[in-house]
């Protein structure tokens, strides 16, 4: 509560009430509280710069599995993760994610699988300790072609 003085000086007087209904200990501490920052770089930017369908054979022709070739600015990411969804990007049909090793250039082939021909979205996520950064496409898949 704030309350003004009724003396001559014309500065507020301060009065600090403190409810503590279970009963428990109250600890001030006066003094100087000293931390340090680290500031990262992180990872800035993803693009997905190309994909690849693979042919396939007849008899390997379950699924239409497609490359994606993605760079990316920045640290170097240590997981990627693939969301599949719908054309709106809406619904989410799978996701996988995995570790990776880039040990110079940010520059790595994804392969994905396509259970069935359609047109997905796609969401690659690329990440570090400390930061993600996302890039999406949409893909047409039509039995082992894509486009």
């Amino acid at each position: 509560t704030t309350e003004t003085s009724s003396d001559s000086d014309s500065s507020p007087t301060v009065e600090s009430v403190e409810d503590n209904p279970d009963g428990g200990c109250h600890i001030y501490r006066n003094g100087y509280y000293g931390s340090s920052i680290a500031v990262v770089e992180g990872i800035l930017e993803v693009n997905i710069i190309q994909m690849t369908s693979i042919q396939m054979t007849a008899s390997q022709a379950e699924n239409s599995l497609v490359d994606f070739v993605v760079t990316c600015q920045g640290s170097l990411p240590t997981d990627v993760c693939t969301v599949v969804s719908d054309p709106t990007c809406q619904v989410s049909k799978s996701m996988v994610c995995d570790p990776i090793v880039v040990t110079d250039e940010c520059l790595l082939t994804i392969r994905r699988a396509f259970e069935e021909p359609g047109t997905y979205c796609i969401n690659i996520t690329l990440g570090d300790d400390t930061s993600q950064a996302l890039a999406s496409a949409l893909i047409s898949v039509n039995g082992g072609e894509s486009t």
